[in-house]
């Protein structure tokens, strides 16, 4: 791709200090949205509320993203501080890191395939198509409730791909970690009756957050029946300033594709690839100019939501 944006990143030796240091943007803008949105629960503001909470739930998603980078080891330089992030960001969202970072290797090993444990049933040509809607719609309209019960199944189903003991062993203790973290905040709001504040600053945000990062997984996969990387994923690379923000305060993940491609690579350093996105071959895709033209994309598939190319050899044998 040969646009100015693309040639500006292709030209500079290193990520610019803004993305690298993206992720405690994040952090920050958050806590400080939080802030604000406390004062103004505080002060009746409800108008104002719902705004700040709508921002929040923007740097929620981008915070989960961190956790898919911390799987990956690329979130912090150190080694203790990305597990302890890791760890930290999947109590306050109900998951195991280390959970999320077993089963996640088999969405890149086995991408789009039955063996890709995050899409499932999707990737399933022998699911109904009536389970499939259901757990579409159930992913998309409560993610925070779904995506977590994803897991675990993954977990603990026959034939679940995380077989080692010492990983299972870590497991369990962070569902533990989980159990008790939330009795004592649980127990702290109802001591302090503070649950205005816990449902405007936790519940409210966390819920949306939870939806946007199902609707970003679904744009970035569902409805796709390729064999290779760039037919099985919707990239987006947007050269407007509001796209490159979008893209900055949700870690680069919309350069999926590239992270597919190149899955050792910070998430800074995704940009400057953003020419490999070119298709190669026609069924692979170009990358979208926004996550509305890819969302547009994605909706006609909802109807009947598939992944993999197992779907057309599926068509192939029943015609």
């Amino acid at each position: 791709m040969s646009t100015p944006y693309n040639v500006a990143l292709q030209e500079e030796d290193q990520p610019h200090w803004v993305s690298r240091a993206a992720f405690p943007i994040i952090a920050g803008a958050l806590f400080m949205t939080q802030g604000l949105l406390a004062v103004a629960v505080y002060q009746g503001m409800f108008w104002v509320a719902v705004l700040l909470m709508l921002v929040a739930s923007h740097f929620m998603h981008g915070i989960l993203i961190g956790f898919h980078e911390a799987s990956h080891g690329h979130l912090r330089k150190s080694r203790f501080l990305n597990e302890a992030d890791g760890v930290l960001i999947g109590v306050m969202s109900f998951m195991s890191f280390s959970l999320y970072r077993a089963a996640h290797q088999t969405h890149h090993a086995h991408l789009g395939t039955e063996r890709d444990e995050e899409l499932w049933p999707f990737v399933h040509p022998s699911a109904p198509r009536w389970t499939r809607i259901l757990a579409a719609a159930a992913e998309l309209c409560v993610g925070m409730i779904f995506t977590p019960a994803l897991f675990f199944r993954i977990f603990v189903r026959n034939g679940s791909p995380i077989r080692s003991r010492k990983v299972r062993r870590r497991i369990w203790a962070e569902y533990a970690l989980i159990a008790v973290v939330w009795t004592g905040i649980i127990s702290t709001v109802a001591w302090l009756d503070g649950w205005l504040y816990f449902i405007w600053l936790y519940v409210l945000p966390g819920f949306i957050a939870a939806n946007l990062q199902s609707w970003r997984k679904y744009i970035e996969h569902v409805g796709l029946t390729g064999s290779t990387i760039k037919s099985a994923t919707r990239s987006i690379v947007s050269n407007s300033w509001p796209g490159r923000v979008v893209a900055l305060t949700l870690l680069h993940e919309p350069f999926h594709g590239v992270h597919h491609q190149h899955v050792r690579l910070p998430h800074a350093e995704l940009p400057e690839r953003a020419a490999e996105l070119e298709p190669s071959t026609a069924s692979e895709r170009g990358p979208f100019p926004s996550y509305w033209h890819a969302l547009k994309d994605l909706w006609h598939s909802l109807a009947d939501p598939r992944v993999g190319a197992q779907w057309r050899r599926e068509t192939s044998l029943r015609d």
